[in-house]
């Protein structure tokens, strides 16, 4: 215990602490709209089609992050107009910008002089080296999607579960739509340092899935989906440190565990 009590003594695992908060936050709600709407495969191709923009910063020399959000945010739009405007399949429309984004990701390393050394942490990630400007983005981040969803909880589960309806009762579904994917797209960008570009759907669904073992209501779903992902993923980051393993395996790992878990006591409880 006192191991563990003197990590908090480190500027390092301080920050990973802290982004631990914020990751488990944001992906609690966008998580959790992600599975009520069953979309969780357009978050899946949002985030393979920012790898074009890590791919592209590294060949230009600006940071990974800006350009996984100016391609996470394109393909976010991308999709959902293709989707609605040009009525291609959504699966379609998914396929196109995951695999562009991938292609054109893979071609920019490739035409980067000298070795990328940093690309690992962007595919599988590594808590332990978020930086205090990365912090302060998340910090942004959960602070508007958390007032977003306060603000227009009613508007968002209308569109959630009965588009339809929503448009029938004259919401500005479109407009919520095209908000919506693009806080999705924020929030996959912004936690790929957490478990990285492979990973990050397993945060967005695996600790929604937990919840929804104990309940189905919306707001308590959010909930409890943030409280299993800071569990989950504390318990990962202490087992990766003391293992010394990649962290963001580790913390799937331990995610997969839980929910194994509580589906076992869910059974015999």
């Amino acid at each position: 215990m006192n191991a563990i009590l003197e990590l908090f003594n480190y500027d390092f695992f301080q920050k990973a602490f802290l982004a631990t908060v914020f990751a488990s936050i944001s992906c609690g709600i966008i998580g959790s709209y992600i599975v009520a709407r069953r979309i969780v495969f357009i978050s899946g191709g949002i985030t393979h089609a920012s790898f074009g923009g890590i791919g592209l910063a590294f060949l230009l020399g600006f940071n990974p992050l800006l350009g996984a959000v100016l391609f996470a945010v394109m393909s976010a739009m991308g999709i959902q107009f293709f989707t609605k405007v040009a009525e291609i399949r959504e699966d379609s429309s998914i396929a196109i910008w995951w695999s562009l984004g991938m292609a054109l990701g893979i071609i920019f390393v490739f035409l980067t002089p000298g070795y990328t050394p940093n690309l690992m942490s962007y595919l599988f990630g590594n808590i332990l080296t978020v930086t205090s400007s990365e912090l302060w983005w998340m910090f942004m981040l959960n602070v508007v999607i958390v007032l977003f969803f306060t603000l227009f909880l009613r508007q968002i589960l209308y569109i959630a579960f009965d588009e339809e309806f929503a448009r029938t009762a004259g919401l500005p579904v479109d407009r919520y739509n095209y908000l919506i994917m693009t806080l999705i797209a924020l929030t996959v960008v912004l936690n790929i340092r957490v478990v990285g570009i492979i990973l990050i759907l397993s945060l967005l669904t695996i600790p929604q899935a937990s919840a929804n073992l104990f309940t189905k209501d919306f707001k308590k779903l959010i909930v409890l989906s943030s409280m299993f992902a800071f569990i989950g993923t504390m318990i990962g980051l202490f087992i990766s440190y003391f293992l010394d393993i990649p962290s963001g395996a580790a913390i799937i790992f331990t995610l997969v565990l839980m929910f194994g878990l509580l589906r076992v006591v869910k059974i015999f409880v």
